[in-house]
């Protein structure tokens, strides 16, 4: 690739063999493609078991869906054989080339997110409930560029500033026809772009998958290193201490003290010698962080820190951060400060992490509040024998730095996708 960007819309990053093209094309979306009728299934009139006819669902789009849809890749499900589907023309049927966006949502970024259909294998595909199907009129976008164009940052905010409504977030295919969209006048060009971004896709996806494997060793190690099932021994025992019986059974009050953190809110900075662990923090897994210079419940190494406030079917409910360096937490309100004795620390944070115990608190229906007591009364079952404590911790732990490592491998790819979205594309206020 070389550098070049002597116009609005050159992109910084062109590959040589366009570099002399010129500037791409401009044109309104309404130009380029022309909308076809949707149906308004439910998910009630679907199903995953079987059919002729396969049905995108707009919230399929918002949490499933690749950019790039490929039925044979995606889990899509068939419209009930029940329902007529007489009232259907041929043109209603999704095409290869297809553009479909979700026309609703609640959250702005999310807003007229889109795909591009690229194989149907030969079946049967409609556009459903609060979708908006875009074919092309002249096929001037290559087969894969759409989807990349349509979440090109610049297009994203047109979308995003035409949409409308309050609580719930809308937009038009009226409106989606007047948005400006920009393109290589050479399909070659677009082929290579989309491509590019394809192959950095799959190499994307492969990495994730390998995150959601550790992900779910984890919980198979969870599984059978701890005892289930009103059991006093584990599934899986390491060697060593087949012969050790019974694990014993406590509370959480025999083996740990217990303190509230204090309220910070009126010393919370963006910088400061001290991190605030609040329920932000500690949901976010590190990421949202505030500070402070006064540690009115300054925290220490093998701490323990709990989540004791959640909203309704939240998911930060009794979820746990272990304190692994001295001298630099303070414990907020809402937050409560485990200190273990006698027992390891890194062992006592798998026990307690969203403990099921904990969860039968959370009703669905009001804010969940753990007291003092709730936590101090959590049943724990414990090894006797401090090194198998520490080998069951090790274990677990040495997984832990396997799924952060490969955490930050997945987003350092997404962070080099963005940075070659911003090259391919360019920088055009239009």
């Amino acid at each position: 690739m070389s550098n070049s960007n002597k116009n609005k819309l050159t992109p910084t990053l062109r590959f040589p063999d366009f570099v002399k093209d010129g500037e791409w094309v401009l044109n309104k979306m309404g130009d380029v493609y022309s909308f076809i009728t949707t149906n308004s299934f439910s998910r009630d009139d679907l199903n995953y078991v079987s059919g002729e006819v396969k049905n995108i669902h707009y919230g399929d789009i918002h949490t499933k869906f690749s950019t790039l849809f490929d039925i044979t890749k995606e889990i899509v499900p068939f419209i009930n054989e029940s329902i007529s589907l007489d009232k259907f023309k041929e043109e209603n049927y999704c095409k290869e080339g297809d553009m479909i966006f979700a026309d609703a949502s609640e959250d702005l970024q999310d807003v007229g997110k889109s795909i591009e259909v690229v194989n149907l294998n030969n079946e049967k595909l409609l556009s459903g409930m609060h979708t908006l199907l875009a074919r092309q009129i002249n096929s001037e976008i290559a087969l894969g560029f759409g989807g990349y164009l349509f979440t090109n940052e610049k297009i994203r905010r047109r979308i995003q500033r035409e949409s409308q409504g309050a609580k719930v977030l809308g937009i038009s295919a009226t409106r989606l026809s007047n948005i400006n969209i920009f393109y290589p006048k050479e399909r070659k060009e677009q082929r290579k772009i989309a491509e590019c971004l394809s192959s950095l896709d799959d190499v994307i996806t492969g990495e994730s998958e390998k995150l959601e494997l550790l992900q779910s060793h984890k919980q198979g190690l969870l599984q059978n290193l701890f005892p289930q099932d009103e059991k006093a021994v584990p599934n899986f025992r390491f060697s060593q201490f087949e012969k050790n019986g019974d694990w014993q059974e406590t509370t959480l009050t025999q083996v740990a003290d217990y303190e509230n953190g204090k309220a910070h809110e009126q010393d919370i900075e963006d910088s400061g010698d001290y991190i605030v662990v609040n329920s932000k923090f500690i949901s976010s897994d590190g990421d949202v962080k505030k500070f402070t210079n006064t540690a009115f419940c300054p925290s220490q190494k093998g701490d323990v820190l709990m989540v004791l406030s959640d909203v309704p079917n939240g998911k930060a409910i009794a979820k746990c951060f272990l304190v692994e360096e001295d001298n630099r937490y303070t414990v907020n309100q809402r937050i409560c400060r485990i200190t273990p004795h006698n027992l390891n620390s890194k062992i006592l944070y798998y026990l307690l992490n969203r403990n099921p115990y904990f969860l039968t608190f959370d009703d669905g229906v009001k804010q969940t509040n753990l007291r003092k007591e709730d936590v101090l009364n959590c049943p724990l079952l414990i090894p006797s024998d401090p090194k198998e404590q520490e080998k069951i911790a090790d274990t677990l732990s040495s997984i832990d730095d396997l799924i952060i490592a490969q955490t930050k491998k997945l987003e350092a790819l997404m962070i080099h996708k963005r940075g070659l979205m911003q090259g391919l594309f360019p920088n055009a206020n239009t």
